[in-house]
């Protein structure tokens, strides 16, 4: 479920700040997948008419990005392999836990993004996402791993689920 890192060219400079930092936070505490997403993510909130990130702090739309995608993927889940607890987050981008939150939840709104979003969920949590494969067939909600092949070689063709199961 890929996307674009396009960036307008008004707003490059601002991506390149934001980016900076959700980079550095990546490599320090998580992981290259959650370095991938948050550059998309910030890409697309700058393609947003009217883009929410040309005002406040870089800082914190870069702490708010990295909050929404452990959001998505249950980063501050105590029982996951990967884990940290979001005070510690916001505390690496110097910005309050109140401030994390509040930029994390413009941007899930901004974006429409839900828990376990398909669309922001790390490549290594897919096949575990169960909103991934829930796909609608003649008005019914099913899952395309149970489907039959030649249905599921579609939904791929298609773009609806990632890959095959």
């Amino acid at each position: 479920m890929g996307g674009s890192d396009q960036v307008p060219a008004a707003l490059l400079a601002r991506y390149n700040e934001i980016v900076a930092l959700t980079d550095k936070c990546c490599a320090d505490l998580l992981t290259k997948e959650y370095g991938d997403l948050s550059r998309r993510m910030a890409a697309k909130l700058c393609r947003k008419r009217p883009s929410p990130v040309t005002s406040g702090k870089a800082g914190g739309w870069a702490c708010g990005i990295v909050y929404s995608l452990g959001r998505v993927n249950f980063l501050f889940d105590r029982s996951q392999d990967l884990t940290l607890r979001a005070e510690d987050l916001c505390r690496h981008f110097e910005v309050s836990t109140s401030t994390g939150t509040a930029k994390s939840k413009a941007i899930m709104d901004a974006l429409e993004i839900g828990v376990m979003d398909p669309h922001w969920t790390l490549p290594s949590r897919m096949a575990d996402n169960p909103m991934v494969w829930l796909i609608q067939v003649d008005g019914i909600v099913v899952d395309a791993r149970r489907l039959p092949r030649g249905i599921q070689e579609e939904a791929v063709r298609r773009g609806i689920i990632p890959y095959l199961p």
